[in-house]
């Protein structure tokens, strides 16, 4: 069945929502949030923060974090005035029409399914130690992409029986995953502490500050804090969103900032100064915080690490294939996948056929790629493209359908243009080598959309998602002309400068364009 004319009164067929069960409580929402983020980040991210800007490092993981509580509080209002299950997917094409919708939710398609095979390779590859021969030269073996590929399908087993028993085993889970973080900062501090490594590999900023910025997705450092949106995507199951869901979120975001702040310095003043006599770009370990303890002889530490890189990441992985399931399920109700997948279980209260489809996807990434880093430079530029459009999906119902948020984030005037403008430079600064693959893919998806969408009204459709077309393509644009990867025309920080002006531009078209569609 097609839809003609593009307005709110004729809106994709809906799913199954009422079979979702309202279980998650306050405590459950914050286990889910603080379990997302608690994963592979915190295993790589440090090792790979330093490398990639040396010291300042430290500085990317409280810019990265300062700009997604911004980012936060946007959703925060959308999730808590209308909560639905894959809700970062449903509100841009709520408010901003079928482009909006349908792009976001192929983003999040391959965000999502990334998540999950990161996260698996990431287990695999601090698994090498007791398992020989899952990672050599720095990749994944054959025999390591099958077992992330078996890994990923015990956790949607484990998915597949309801929320509830999620959320009881995510909230053990966190717990007990919190914990190794906590001690390992604390034994490598006691065994190693160099303060001179701040000055000893080239300086606080070694590479420059702009390093600092591309740090920020390059790195791993916004993946490694992006499963705080995790509850927002199940706020359709929460007993009361909008009392719970802000809490919860605010609650992880700050705890999980603090802690990565705290590991990052930890990691920098206590690597061994002679390590650093090719400068940070010269270490080298597979399993940063395993090696590090084994170099400083804590061989109980190593083995306490290494355990937990298969028990932490597979939390987050758990979370992982539990809101990416809500998120493909948001998908099919955009009608950007076929109607099977918006189907909920009536026996289980979760959408089993598109939590199978994130897992079919997850490994058709998996088998291709390298390992953790290979994949996760990407998923955080969609995530961030995915914030930016929800970020004007909350302008434009403020704007024309006020009714639709919780009213509890006071100052959504400007936080969501700003949480837009920050947004838009964390891709920015994702830089030009990652940007351009990603950007041509989405813009390319339009003419995908345009086929599937043919016996609508095209033109009004593409009409009313013009500014997303610009947005994307203004992008692509400065990123080759700029200076983080590109060639450099625009120097910095003028380059910064001018996506900024551009975002918020592009944020009054896209606002502007929302509400002209919801009052058609």
């Amino acid at each position: 069945m097609t839809t003609t004319a593009t307005g709110p009164e004729t809106p994709p067929k809906p799913g199954q929502d009422q079979r979702l069960r309202r279980e998650l409580g306050f405590w459950s929402l914050t286990g889910v949030a603080f379990g997302g983020i608690i994963g592979s980040g915190w295993l790589f991210g440090s090792f790979y923060g330093a490398q990639a800007a040396g010291p300042a490092a430290a500085l990317s993981w409280l810019i990265g974090g300062a700009a997604l509580t911004l980012v936060a509080l946007v959703l925060i209002e959308l999730g808590a005035g209308t909560p639905e299950a894959g809700g970062m997917v449903r509100w841009p094409r709520l408010a901003n029409g079928p482009l909006a919708g349908t792009l976001i939710g192929w983003t999040m398609l391959l965000a999502v399914a990334s998540t999950m095979a990161a996260q698996a390779s990431a287990i695999v590859q601090y698994a090498n130690r007791y398992l020989p021969g899952m990672y050599e030269d720095e990749a994944l073996t054959t025999a390591g992409r099958f077992a992330a590929a078996g890994l990923l399908l015990l956790l949607v087993v484990l998915n597949w029986f309801g929320v509830k028993l999620f959320a009881r085993l995510n909230l053990l889970v966190t717990v007990v995953k919190v914990l190794v973080p906590v001690l390992t900062v604390v034994a490598l501090l006691m065994s190693s502490f160099h303060p001179g490594n701040i000055s000893a590999g080239g300086g606080v900023a070694p590479y420059g500050w702009s390093a600092a910025l591309t740090a920020i997705a390059s790195a791993g450092i916004i993946y490694a804090i992006d499963g705080f949106a995790s509850p927002i995507e199940l706020s359709a199951e929460a007993k009361n969103p909008r009392r719970d869901i802000p809490r919860a979120v605010l609650t992880a975001i700050g705890l999980s900032v603090a802690l990565h702040v705290v590991l990052q310095l930890t990691f920098i003043l206590a690597v061994p100064t002679e390590q650093l006599d090719s400068g940070w770009r010269g270490l080298n370990f597979a399993s940063p915080f395993g090696e590090l303890a084994l170099l400083l002889n804590l061989s109980w530490l190593a083995a306490v690490v290494y355990a937990d890189a298969v028990f932490s990441p597979g939390g987050s992985t758990y979370v992982a294939v539990a809101a990416g399931s809500r998120e493909t399920y948001a998908v099919a109700k955009n009608a950007a996948l076929p109607r099977l997948f918006s189907v909920v279980s009536e026996r289980a209260g979760v959408p089993r056929n598109a939590m199978a489809l994130n897992y079919v996807l997850s490994v058709i990434i998996l088998f291709p790629s390298s390992g953790w880093r290979d994949i996760i430079t990407m998923v955080g530029a969609l995530a961030l493209l995915t914030y930016s459009l929800c970020s004007v999906a909350a302008g434009t119902f403020r704007a024309a359908a006020p009714e639709r948020l919780a009213g509890w984030v006071r100052g959504l005037g400007w936080i969501a243009p700003a949480g837009f403008v920050v947004a838009s430079e964390l891709v920015y600064w994702s830089a030009w080598e990652n940007l351009r693959i990603a950007l041509p893919e989405l813009l390319a998806a339009v003419l995908l959309f345009s086929v599937l969408r043919r016996r609508t009204d095209l033109r009004a459709e593409l009409r009313t998602g013009a500014w997303l077309l610009g947005y994307l393509g203004w992008m692509l644009v400065l990123s080759g002309l700029g200076s983080f990867g590109g060639v450099g025309v625009i120097p910095a920080p003028w380059d910064t400068v001018v996506v900024a002006l551009c975002a918020l531009a592009t944020y009054r078209w896209g606002v502007r364009s929302g509400v002209e569609y919801l009052r058609r």
